[in-house]
């Protein structure tokens, strides 16, 4: 399987993923991950299930223990730190199962994660950008919706002060009207700022977030499309995408 380039040519990149590999246990499943995020963009990984997006986030963040390459935030290494000191960073990730608490309420949940920098957003911004948790304040965090969930697991590491978030599969099962709601909100944090990686099984709401998008096969990084040039190159993404 070839390789390619990080695609992005501009300024330092906020974070740079060069020749990434990662393993569960003794499988091996990224060989040599490499791409560029610029500041202030939303990127978005693309591929197949079993392509390596969600353990590339993992990686990133410090949850996947056995690693090695180069990751560079800010311009410093984090490859050999811990979690903790990658989060400490900057960078928030949001997984896939969403990990809220049963045990805690709405507002408890949202207040849980330590504040790791200044000007992350306060409580009433995060109910101003999700009505729906205003009004489920108090109840149990798993007994909201899935779409609320979700609210709420974005919302909780808004107020963190991370500017750099890892979203994984945000719209995953939730209502075309809750999927709209996510659209808005990305927008509305680049428009804030923030810089964005996504893992996104559906194409169409990546299209219409994203800056650029980066298609993984086999866990590497086999291309790189901008978002202006998603017309031009559908048929080649259908290949890779299989859809």
């Amino acid at each position: 399987m070839h390789r390619v380039s990080a695609g992005y040519t501009g300024p330092m990149p906020l974070l740079a993923v060069k020749e990434l590999e990662a393993w569960y246990g003794e499988s091996h499943v990224l060989h040599g991950v490499t791409f560029d995020v610029p500041s202030g963009e939303v990127v978005t990984l693309l591929g197949r299930n079993g392509a390596g997006k969600s353990t590339t986030l993992k990686a990133i963040i410090g949850i996947m223990r056995r690693r090695k390459g180069s990751i560079r935030f800010s311009g410093k290494e984090t490859i050999g730190l811990s979690a903790r000191a990658i989060a400490r960073s900057g960078i928030a990730f949001c997984p896939e199962d969403r990990g809220i608490y049963s045990s805690l309420n709405v507002e408890e949940n949202l207040r849980l994660p330590p504040v790791v920098q200044d000007g992350g957003l306060s409580v009433d911004e995060i109910f101003d950008m999700f009505p729906n948790l205003r009004e489920r304040l108090k109840s149990p965090g798993t007994k909201l919706s899935g779409g609320e969930q979700q609210m709420l697991a974005i919302g909780r590491i808004l107020r963190t002060g991370a500017k750099f978030l890892l979203l994984d599969e945000p719209t995953e099962g939730l209502a075309p009207v809750i999927v709209q709601q996510i659209g808005r909100t990305i927008k509305e944090l680049k428009a804030r700022g923030f810089t964005i990686v996504l893992v996104e099984q559906n194409f169409h709401f990546a299209s219409t977030v994203a800056d650029r998008h980066y298609v993984m096969e086999h866990g590497r990084v086999v291309d790189m499309v901008p978002n202006a040039d998603l017309a031009a190159s559908a048929a080649k993404l259908s290949r890779y995408l299989g859809v």
